[in-house]
C-alpha cells in the first residue's frame, strides 16, 4: 500500500467509489484549489498504478486563540480492504502532516455508536474527550 496526496482531479474522481455520493468534477477542482484542504488516498497494490483503497480528508482550521488545528473531515476505506490496518495508516498520514504543517492538533467528530471508527481512531492513538453533539444547517445545492 502507497498513501499520496491527490494533486489532480482525475486522482479525487478516481475514488469516487470511495465518497458517499458521486463526485463532480468542479467541486474536485475547488477542493484541490482551497486553502488547507487535502486528501490523502490509499492505493492498494494491484496493478501498475493501484487502486484507490482509501482516503482521508482534512481542513487546516486557524484561530486567534489556538492558532492551526486539522480538522479530519472523513475517512473511507474500501469495503475489501477493511481490517487490514488501511484506516489506521491513513489516520496516522494525516496526523504526520499536520505536524509537519504546524498544527497544535488533529479532532474528529464521529459518531459514538460507530464502533469501526472509534476503534481505528483508538488504535491511531486518539483520546476519547467526551460526548458532544452536533447541529447543522443544509442550504439548496447549487449545481
Amino acid at each position: 500500500m502507497e498513501i499520496r496526496r491527490a494533486a489532480t482531479v482525475a486522482e479525487l474522481l478516481a475514488a469516487g467509489h470511495l465518497y458517499d455520493d458521486p463526485p463532480r468534477e468542479a467541486w474536485a477542482e475547488r477542493f484541490l484549489a482551497a486553502p488547507g484542504h487535502l486528501m490523502l488516498i490509499a492505493y492498494a497494490d494491484d496493478g501498475a498504478d493501484g487502486f484507490p483503497a482509501g482516503f482521508v480528508s482534512g481542513i487546516e482550521m486557524l484561530h486567534p486563540d489556538k492558532g492551526a488545528e486539522m480538522c479530519l473531515y472523513e475517512l473511507s476505506v474500501d469495503e475489501a480492504h477493511r481490517r487490514r490496518g488501511v484506516g489506521r495508516a491513513l489516520a496516522e498520514a494525516l496526523l504526520a502532516e499536520a505536524r509537519g504543517r504546524g498544527c497544535r492538533g488533529v479532532w474528529v467528530g464521529v459518531d459514538t455508536d460507530n464502533g469501526p471508527a472509534l476503534a481505528t481512531y483508538r488504535s491511531a492513538g486518539a483520546a476519547d474527550e467526551g460526548v458532544f453533539t452536533m447541529r447543522g444547517w443544509t442550504f439548496a445545492e447549487d449545481d
